[in-house]
């Protein structure tokens, strides 16, 4: 059986990117700026933004569908499960970015393991953790976990100011698989969610700096009928 991860550098996910232009992905990285405020978190902080929307992939690219409710159960996410959580959709053009398609394609290809997007669906998170001089910023406020899906892919955007953000993986006895620190734009780790556990260290503000960010793109592949989004009534 193969590795239950795979780790992609910034220059593998960018060469697949060939005939999209720098302002392109300039743009798709700006999407980033003015992320609401996830206002889901429990004990109230504001370090973390995020949208988030699902969708299918055809020939023709992400096709949006229904808006409603990311759900987790409490079993799998036992901060924040068992909530419906209603994010603002990711924005209509960034949706409808042929990068944002060509990036997805590049990861369903590097996927570690099967997946048949004709019957399966995607759910693409925007989020940014800001940390400030007084206090760091947690990309994963949950600790090690796994997120209820077949695979997850974790795109790094923007790293800017900032110490720490160490990512590891674990089995599922939750000992040590691999670490990595993902450093420029594109750096990409993906995992097979039911056979391991993450994690990602917080983020401290480096220096003398105000504030830091760390955007991520996380992009979730699960079956049609079996995905986290529940659609308003």
């Amino acid at each position: 059986m193969s590795e239950p991860y795979v780790h992609l550098p910034a220059a593998e996910i960018l060469g697949s990117l060939a005939e999209h232009s720098e302002a392109e992905i300039k743009q798709l990285r700006g999407s980033w700026d003015g992320l609401p405020v996830d206002r889901y978190m429990k004990d109230g902080a504001s370090y973390r933004q995020r949208r988030y929307s699902e969708f299918h992939l055809t020939d023709a690219g992400l096709v949006r569908v229904a808006h409603g409710a990311f759900r987790q159960s409490v079993d799998v996410n036992p901060l924040h499960g068992g909530v419906a959580r209603r994010f603002e959709p990711v924005e209509q053009e960034v949706a409808d970015s042929p990068l944002l398609a060509a990036v997805v394609r590049t990861l369903l290809q590097r996927l570690p393991g099967s997946f048949d997007m004709a019957t399966g669906a995607l759910g693409i998170h925007q989020i940014r953790i800001t940390a400030t001089r007084d206090a760091d910023g947690l990309p994963a406020p949950e600790g090690v976990h796994e997120d209820g899906h077949h695979f997850v892919a974790q795109v790094l955007m923007r790293r800017e100011n900032i110490e720490g953000g160490v990512s590891r993986l674990y089995d599922r006895e939750k000992k040590p698989l691999f670490r990595t620190l993902l450093t420029e734009p594109f750096d990409t780790v993906i995992i097979d969610d039911r056979r391991v556990f993450h994690g990602v260290s917080a983020v401290a503000v480096a220096g003398d700096m105000p504030v830091g960010v760390r955007d991520m793109m996380l992009v979730d592949f699960f079956p049609r009928g079996a995905g986290a989004a529940e659609a308003a009534a």
